[in-house]
């Protein structure tokens, strides 16, 4: 019976962590979905805009935003250039959170119409038809979205030079390309938003770093905002501190991933079963990241706070810095950044 009892029990408090687990991330998600947001059509949206839905043309009213919150800041298209994992994000982050209609969004990129079949399929966003399609959707855009892999890019703007102009915002998502090298391949001076977002943007949790070119004005500056805080918290820096945040925040998700497998595996090393691991972990790190949060404090001060002199935590902490994992992780963020920065050398030449 004791047995019975204590097996029920432990079936009991896996199920409570568990939903403890899906709650908190449901939670997350809810909050992020419902954040306030800043920049939402206007007064002026009752114009209707002509685009093309994957191969199909269609005339959208705008009254499908008609229930946002109203705001003095409007655009008609937003198109990305390159249509990867960060592209992704933003796009399905944007959606998620109502910020624009999903048809409002072109995605193009230079050979994969596969790959726009399936955005155009999953998130409803526009595509372009042919060659001509494309020129002129990129060319009407409001803000045109430079999300193509750094090694393309260099090419690939200067292609796109031609259809870009001095009305529009270029946001650069491009890992290690500086403002100055980016306005010499476009060949001429147009407002650019250079950012470093995470892919933690597709559920409204990123982490977003923007530095702004001169001929940014103060009404594109606020928008290029609103469309990151839209999806998490944005810190304006300047330039040459972006390489930084690519090492700390664009890359940083990879380095929690890396450190949850390890504590899965020592779990299921150990005996625990591989959900049982896993739920745990996540409910630590998701547990941890609230602590640091809410409570305002600094993590070394809660990391003292839960180390006993001599006991489990100081065991581990002790094997840990023996390894010098803190000095590892703290040169990671530095060899990422200087990665960005070689990227960026690269684009140059």
């Amino acid at each position: 019976m004791d047995t019975m009892n204590t097996n029920t029990t432990n079936e009991m408090n896996k199920a409570s962590m568990t939903n403890d687990v899906n709650t908190m991330s449901s939670d997350c998600r809810h909050a992020a979905k419902h954040r306030e947001l800043g920049a939402l059509r206007g007064a002026d949206n009752d114009a209707d805009t002509v685009m093309t839905n994957g191969a199909n043309p269609t005339v959208m009213n705008d009254s499908s935003n008609m229930d946002k919150p109203n705001s003095k800041l409007s655009i008609d298209r937003i198109s990305f250039v390159g249509a990867g994992s960060m592209a992704e994000a933003i796009i399905r982050g944007l959606i998620n959170t109502g910020w624009i209609a999903s048809r409002q969004i072109v995605a193009v990129n230079r050979s994969n119409a596969e790959r726009l079949q399936q955005l155009a399929s999953l998130y409803d966003i526009s595509i372009p038809t042919d060659e001509a399609a494309r020129d002129q959707l990129i060319t009407s855009s409001d803000i045109v979205v430079l999300a193509m892999k750094p090694k393309d890019a260099a090419q690939a703007i200067a292609d796109l030079a031609p259809r870009l102009h001095e009305r529009q915002l270029i946001i650069s998502v491009i890992a290690g390309l500086n403002i100055g090298s980016l306005t010499r391949i476009i060949g001429k001076p147009l407002p650019i938003a250079r950012t470093m977002p995470n892919t933690s943007s597709s559920i409204g949790l990123g982490a977003t770093g923007i530095s702004f070119s001169e001929r940014v004005t103060d009404v594109q500056r606020q928008l290029a905002q609103t469309i990151f805080e839209s999806v998490g918290i944005v810190r304006i820096v300047e330039e040459p501190l972006l390489d930084v945040v690519t090492g700390v925040s664009g890359s940083g998700p990879a380095y929690i991933y890396y450190v949850m497998e390890a504590m899965i595996r020592g779990g299921i090393e150990c005996g625990l079963s591989p959900d049982a691991a896993k739920d745990l972990t996540l409910q630590t790190v998701l547990g941890a990241a609230r602590m640091v949060q809410e409570t305002g404090e600094e993590p070394a001060e809660l990391r003292r706070k839960v180390t006993s002199p001599g006991g489990t935590t100081q065991a581990a902490l002790e094997l840990m810095a023996s390894n010098d994992l803190q000095e590892t992780i703290s040169n990671a963020v530095k060899r990422a950044a200087e990665r960005a920065r070689e990227l960026g050398a690269a684009l140059e030449k």
